[in-house]
């Protein structure tokens, strides 16, 4: 009886180390994965950003002509 339970106390100490290296392992996936969303939160701001001063650019260079024929 004593050899049995020394076995399972063996295999679960085998699982639960198995397990505690998934966890970390995850984690860092999980980490790395948030520094990615991170990065491309940044990339999308910026492009947006760039998208509205260009479009507010091109909206502050219509030449005078261009505005007589707009409202019309």
């Amino acid at each position: 009886m004593q050899n049995q339970i020394q076995a399972r106390l063996n295999q679960l100490k085998s699982e639960f180390e198995k397990g505690q290296a998934k966890l970390q392992d995850l984690q860092q996936q999980q980490t790395h994965l948030h520094e990615t969303l991170l990065r491309i939160g940044g990339a999308i701001q910026v492009l947006t950003e760039l998208l509205e001063k260009e479009s507010s650019k091109s909206e502050s260079t219509v030449t005078p002509t261009e505005s007589a024929h707009n409202k019309t």
